[in-house]
């Protein structure tokens, strides 16, 4: 406004009074500071246009305990943030189409083997985003705890299962005399399992049963020990079983398309996996400072395997493990939100 004030008045700036020269120097100064206010304003403003939405950030919780953890662990630093956020029970499958459609905002725990599948099949659609790895490795397979190796000779080699001397040794009740394996829920690999002991003409000597959830698994780990009988489970890792003594039995290598839903005949065992991160596609829009943060998370075996720890072996609540991680991890999770 002023330069036009000026240039409209003394359109020959040749001709201007010697005191309009001083005048011009003031106007220059002042044009510079308002210049900076302007400066300033914008960014300010640039800063305010960016900000999180207050809408709550949708965090979804499915049923094994660090990825409930995880979930508060991550809730409580996007609140560090200035963020709202609400848990929500999600199916472990379902859940990458229902970020996609953008009934929930994020995935934090994609483990490849279990719900690889359900995750590509939702990003191929439009709508997701893959938001990086985990420094974790992930394995889910059956195993074993390392004390009923004895009664198997020949483990970890899937081989040594086809010996009648080994099953009949973990017969139980409900196992109609075949050797028992216990997967997790059926909710989380389908028919998987079952599909691989059939392939690997296994099915004469051992049967497949799910069981209703993780806590059943260890509770299945706890019931075997005390009764000193055999049991084979499914488990995963990064768990709390990490550093307990557990080993997963060495089935024929993992390789692409060897699994039946995607033409192979079944005999393989589990990949070395990743965990992945997943967000719907407006969340960067909605949230960019959540989203930034979320980014850079990435956590490591040990940290997974002390969340779950936390619940499954101390017996702290999920909400109550995820407070202990963040005060005990300060300096960890602090760098992820600058």
């Amino acid at each position: 406004m002023f330069q036009f004030g000026l240039t409209h008045q003394y359109s020959n700036l040749t001709s201007l009074p010697n005191n309009i020269n001083i005048i011009g120097g003031d106007m220059r100064k002042l044009i510079s500071i308002l210049s900076a206010i302007v400066i300033s304003f914008v960014s300010f403003t640039g800063i305010a246009l960016s900000a999180d939405s207050k809408k709550p950030i949708r965090i979804p919780t499915h049923n094994w305990s660090s990825q409930v953890v995880m979930a508060y662990v991550i809730g409580g630093i996007f609140e560090s943030m200035g963020n709202n956020v609400e848990y929500v029970p999600a199916d472990s499958q379902a859940v990458y189409e229902s970020i996609r459609i953008g009934d929930v905002d994020i995935s934090h725990e994609v483990w490849e083997s279990a719900f690889g599948k359900s995750f590509t099949t939702a990003l191929d659609k439009g709508g997701l985003l893959d938001w990086g790895d985990h420094e974790a490795r992930t394995l889910e397979d059956m195993g074993y705890p390392n004390w009923v190796a004895k009664l198997c000779p020949g483990l970890p080699d899937w081989n040594a299962l086809k010996n009648p001397d080994c099953a009949k040794n973990f017969v139980t009740p409900d196992s109609g005399g075949k050797g028992r394996m216990l997967e997790g829920p059926q909710t989380w690999h389908g028919d998987l399992i079952p599909q691989r002991i059939d392939a690997l003409g296994l099915g004469d000597l051992w049967t497949v049963k799910f069981a209703g959830s993780a806590d059943a698994l260890w509770a299945e780990l706890a019931a075997a020990k005390k009764e000193g009988r055999g049991t084979i489970i499914f488990n995963w890792t990064p768990n709390f079983t990490d550093g307990a003594g557990f080993t997963f039995i060495d089935f024929p290598p993992y390789t692409a398309g060897c699994r039946p839903e995607d033409g192979g005949d079944g005999k393989c065992g589990s990949p070395d996996g990743y965990l992945k991160k997943a967000v719907n596609a407006d969340f960067p829009k909605t949230h960019p400072a959540a989203a930034a943060a979320f980014k850079k998370m990435s956590f490591s075996t040990g940290q997974i395997g002390a969340m779950a720890a936390f619940v499954d072996l101390d017996k702290m609540t999920h909400e109550d493990a995820g407070k202990k991680w963040l005060k005990d991890n300060k300096k960890v999770w602090k760098a992820w939100t600058k």
